[in-house]
């Protein structure tokens, strides 16, 4: 479980802790819902929004523990196919 610095566990009621392990639980289908949308956007925008959705993107796919090397390869490559791929493997891999 993951909580602030200063927090405490018993900062908590136990109904919020809860709803806290269920977000944590739940954050890699959130991700991978996430970067689904992005890469709907990426083929639909251009100019500095593409930008800031491609920055999005990178750090979704950090988030998703995709390897740097091949974030870094998709990052510099800015192509959204690319990124379609990664949703399809890991909607293979659960």
């Amino acid at each position: 479980m993951v909580v602030g610095k200063n927090d405490r566990p018993g900062d908590y009621t136990p109904y919020q802790l809860e709803i806290i392990c269920r977000y944590y639980a739940n954050l890699p289908n959130h991700l991978l819902r996430r970067l689904e949308e992005l890469v709907s956007e990426l083929y639909l925008t251009d100019g500095k929004k593409r930008e800031r959705l491609w920055q999005r993107t990178r750090q979704v796919l950090l988030q998703l523990g995709i390897p740097e090397p091949r974030v870094e390869h998709i990052w510099r490559q800015r192509d959204p196919a690319l990124v379609a791929e990664v949703v399809q493997e890991l909607y293979r891999r659960d």
